[in-house]
């Protein structure tokens, strides 16, 4: 299956008064038409960033982006900002994890759906109010021909969501961006958006980069996952191949750091020690040794590269820990 999506050697630095922030350090990744891609990582990890390149948005005099972005093998950095909003929006769309700010509070939800159907069809603002309507129908939004006429805050936070959604699918895109889609909403209408979002790719023949800090929303609901920290992916696989063995000692720290409905009452949760690096100052050698209970002096030395795991098919992992150590300590931590 070809890819739709090819990034290659992704690097987005930002120059501030503090120093040059390297915000995305050399990220290759694919995905594949119809395919979701879940991309995992602490806040500051690089995830956000490296997406937001994908259109465009992080384009600004302090910025200095090189590599590959092809989309349907058309390079996106080389494209100019007329170029880049025929795609965005149109080929490409994405959500935000908060869509009260993404949403313009003093107009009404119809309006800026049909602004942005009109802002890529020459269209009637009748015929893309009826869009407008059935797109707000189609995510499960009751009542839309008078729901159309409401304000965000009149919404509630699912609602909100779903409309977010609703204007990203206007242009029936190949391919969908969800930034942290489900951060502020209850654990039930986070199973519902995901459920949406599962739904209308298989309807739309869509695919997904499923931006997340938590493994658990991305456990059904993605093919293949990255883990990012500092910038970097650390441990790239397919998800039931994560689950099953995972290889990144930041990995088994997301794992272990998710509740459980096994756990005992009053059992302590398993925090990653420390705190992300500061992407001014990343730890020289592997950037995760600082906070690496398995790290060696050498550690501190030596950058791992992301490189495959014997035996384990497509898995990648940039860990200087031997295969076998890292096994071992995985059923370890299992079992503790």
């Amino acid at each position: 299956m070809s890819a739709l999506l090819e990034i290659e050697d992704l690097r987005v630095q930002f120059e501030t008064d503090d120093g040059m922030v390297k915000a995305v350090d050399g990220v290759s990744y694919a995905v594949e038409k119809g395919r979701t891609l879940g991309i995992v990582g602490e806040s500051g990890s690089g995830k956000s960033v490296s997406n937001l390149t994908v259109l465009g948005l992080t384009r600004a005099p302090n910025a200095t982006i090189s590599g590959s972005i092809r989309f349907e093998g058309r390079e996106l950095l080389e494209l100019d900002e007329a170029g880049l909003r025929s795609v965005r929006g149109n080929e490409i769309a994405m959500i935000f994890q908060d869509p009260l700010s993404s949403l313009h509070p003093f107009y009404k939800v119809g309006w800026q759906i049909v602004e942005a159907v009109q802002a890529h069809n020459d269209v009637s603002k009748k015929a893309a109010e009826k869009r407008a309507i059935d797109l707000l129908r189609e995510v499960g939004i009751p009542s839309p021909e008078t729901r159309i006429h409401d304000y965000p805050h009149e919404f509630s936070g699912g609602m909100r969501q779903r409309a977010m959604i609703a204007m990203a699918l206007v242009n029936e895109p190949a391919l969908l961006i969800a930034d942290e889609p489900t951060t502020a909403l209850d654990v039930t209408t986070q199973a519902q958006i995901l459920a949406l979002l599962n739904r209308l790719q298989e309807e739309h023949g869509m695919a997904v980069i499923l931006i997340t800090h938590d493994l658990g929303v991305v456990a059904e609901n993605a093919s293949e996952i990255a883990v990012m920290y500092a910038g970097r992916i650390v441990e790239h696989a397919g998800a039931r191949d994560l689950f099953a063995a995972p290889q990144h000692p930041y990995t088994w720290g997301l794992l272990r750091s998710i509740p459980s409905l096994t756990d005992r009452a009053g059992e302590e949760l398993h925090p990653i020690p420390g705190l992300p690096p500061s992407l001014i100052n990343v730890p020289s050698g592997c950037s995760f040794h600082p906070r690496c209970a398995y790290a060696k002096p050498r550690h501190a030395e030596v950058d791992p590269k992301l490189e495959p795991v014997r035996g384990l098919g497509d898995h990648s992992v940039a860990c200087l820990l031997s295969p076998e150590r890292r096994a071992e300590l995985w059923k370890e931590l299992q079992a503790s």
